[in-house]
């Protein structure tokens, strides 16, 4: 699973386009990813694939090519990471999307993949789904906000303890943004 193949991304915009094994995959990389510690959701570890798959299986049924996708990147045929993109219809805010899940699986860190997942993510709101900015929010104490920030997302706002991860263990929530795409 550490090979070196080069990465190919793919998307998925409709529940029929994923199969049993991809699923299978995308389920086993959050269950790695959360249990690693990642800031995917599951904030408390262990989880287990029966916690994670009534999730990613709602996430699945969700898809329409306009609204939510799923972008994956992809390293000799295996998931390597994956992310979602969502727009809300309502009028008002229908010109920006909501970044979901960005991870990468532990085997394939150091490997640029979640930088690859956010700029081909940049290129599919903009050019396929006519957004004009891309917002996501990150936990604090993580090293996201400068990850994120060396992508060009900027810091719109914070919401100060958000996220009590045990006693004495408050972390913010940070929002940020990329705009224009």
């Amino acid at each position: 699973m550490t090979g070196r193949a080069p990465l190919q991304m793919r998307q998925i915009v409709r529940p029929q386009q994923i199969g049993d094994d991809l699923t299978r995959e995308l389920i086993d990389c959050w269950v790695t990813v959360s249990n690693a510690g990642g800031a995917v959701g599951f904030p408390f570890p262990p989880v287990t694939a029966a916690e994670i798959a009534p999730v990613a299986e709602q996430l699945i049924a969700g898809l329409d090519g306009m609204r939510s996708r799923l972008v994956l990147a992809m390293a000799d045929g295996v998931l390597a990471g994956w992310l979602n993109i969502r727009r809300d219809p309502h009028p008002l805010v229908a010109h920006w999307g909501t970044l979901h899940h960005v991870q990468s699986h532990p085997a394939y860190r150091g490997r640029g993949v979640g930088t690859a997942l956010m700029r081909h993510a940049r290129r599919v709101a903009r050019d396929e789904m006519g957004l004009e900015q891309l917002h996501l929010a990150a936990r604090s104490g993580m090293g996201l906000e400068e990850f994120y920030g060396r992508l060009g997302y900027k810091e719109i706002g914070r919401r100060q303890g958000a996220y009590r991860l045990g006693p004495g263990d408050d972390r913010d929530e940070v929002l940020m943004a990329l705009a224009p795409l």
